[in-house]
């Protein structure tokens, strides 16, 4: 209506309620998760309109089927159902399996990732590439250059970031790769 008063829109944060605490997020959905046998491994909270969107990132070590994901989607909408750590405005809960992208941060990460071929900067030796032979509690041994004479060990501390390199085919299986380092 011309000449009428006209309000400006919100600001984005404001729409959304811009006061959800992924960490308070975290503490109500993280048990749920544990008593389920999973990991958790992120968890996102964003603005989408008038909703909120959170994205909730679990994994273990046999993966996470659609099943999986489906049962946890379930058990951790009645649980943030049950306390207001979401706020008034509605949302839309997404639960997921991490994709390859993932970065290798993680003990647990480089052990589900057993024979993969991955690319990780190592500290005193720079960008290394290599199949993932084993990972346990202190680090990881790779055999760098497709060959079982070029396996080499490195400590946690020592690794950055790994990726995992997308391969078409299928990986070798002759390397004997576990996931428990043995």
């Amino acid at each position: 209506m011309p000449g009428g008063p006209r309000h400006a829109p919100r600001p984005r944060q404001a729409m959304a309620g811009g006061s959800v605490d992924e960490g308070k997020v975290t503490d109500v959905i993280e048990p749920v998760i544990q008593a389920a046998g999973l990991d958790l491994e992120a968890v996102r909270v964003t603005a989408a309109g008038r909703r909120r969107l959170l994205r909730v990132v679990v994994d273990s070590d046999h993966g996470v089927s659609l099943d999986d994901a489906a049962t946890i989607s379930r058990q951790l909408s009645a649980a943030l159902d049950s306390v207001a750590v979401m706020g008034e405005f509605p949302y839309t809960l997404e639960v997921s399996s991490p994709g390859v992208d993932r970065p290798l941060t993680e003990p647990r990460h480089w052990r589900r990732a057993a024979g993969r071929l991955v690319q990780v900067t190592v500290v005193d030796s720079g960008l290394v590439r290599g199949r993932i032979v084993a990972a346990d509690a202190d680090g990881v041994t790779l055999d760098v250059d497709g060959e079982p004479k070029a396996r080499r060990r490195f400590g946690y501390a020592a690794l950055g970031a790994g990726a995992i390199q997308v391969e078409f085919g299928h990986p070798p299986t002759e390397l004997g790769a576990t996931r428990d380092g043995h």
